[in-house]
């Protein structure tokens, strides 16, 4: 029964980071489009923005994997 709980806290961390880098992205996505637009020359500083969610899901793996092993 606890593999099954530790299955579930590990797929939840995952979903949920998951759910909001998809929301964080999706949100930098359509502003940097608009600022791409108009100021052509900060498409690398938006590149970098856009990237830069993409640290949350790589928490929640970490966080998933400590759920896994440690427990």
């Amino acid at each position: 029964m606890l593999t099954l709980y530790k299955a579930l806290g590990a797929a939840l961390a995952i979903g949920f980071a998951a759910f909001a880098t998809a929301l964080a992205q999706s949100r930098i996505g359509a502003a940097a489009s608009g600022a791409l637009a108009e100021k052509p020359e900060v498409g690398g500083t938006l590149i970098v923005l856009e990237a830069l969610p993409e640290t949350i899901i790589i928490l929640g793996f970490v966080i998933a994997l400590l759920i896994i092993v440690m427990l």
